[in-house]
């Protein structure tokens, strides 16, 4: 398993021989508000939670979205199934509870349209301005890649930097290479991302 560090990239062909269908997993969790004074340990409240949504954004070769209406271009809460059956969604996880991955996209290699050679996975803080959440009251951000064959983390990349005032992240990339695909981890952080729209903008 190879552990990436943000801007790297890694061949899954080369660390998978074989690879046709791999579980992209990301996880999170809600950031311990800081509680301060004699009672802190006594009130301390629990961590807040958080609608934080992962969705794919389909790409051509000249980096922008593909089709013409948002079911064309992305998997996301709203499209679990891309039209192709090449990527599909597992659903909406509301609060970011619990361990391991906090929600799930497979992506069948092979069946992914020849005019898609980009596939972008973002996250972003759901209705983040109106309820004065950002990335900074997250934790433990992190993508992995799974071989669904035997269940085998093909790579992992744990978001550390700070990411306070951001509502939506720009996690890793898959890219087509010459007819093999390539994880990119990207790491970028967008300000003001309630709805998925203003990520998908950033590909038009």
């Amino acid at each position: 398993m190879v552990n990436l560090q943000k801007g790297q990239k890694v061949n899954l062909v080369k660390e998978s021989a074989g690879l046709t269908q791999v579980r992209v997993g990301l996880g999170w969790d809600e950031a311990q508000p800081q509680t301060k004074g004699f009672f802190a340990s006594l009130f301390a409240s629990k961590p807040q939670d958080i609608d934080c949504d992962a969705s794919v954004i389909l790409c051509g070769a000249d980096g922008k979205v593909v089709g013409t209406s948002i079911r064309d271009c992305c998997v996301y809460f709203g499209n679990l199934h891309h039209a192709s059956g090449a990527i599909n969604h597992a659903g909406d996880n509301l609060t970011g509870g619990g361990e391991g991955d906090d929600e799930q996209i497979t992506v069948d290699l092979p069946r992914i349209p020849a005019n898609v050679q980009k596939l972008v996975f973002v996250v972003n803080i759901y209705d983040a301005a109106p309820r004065h959440q950002h990335f900074g009251m997250i934790r433990n951000a992190f993508i992995r890649l799974v071989d669904t064959r035997n269940e085998r983390e093909i790579c992992r990349y744990n978001l550390t930097e700070d990411y306070s005032g951001m509502t939506g992240l720009v996690v890793g990339e898959l890219n087509r290479n010459g007819g093999q695909w390539e994880f990119d981890a990207i790491g970028r952080g967008v300000a003001q991302a309630s709805r998925l729209d203003a990520l998908i903008n950033l590909y038009r």
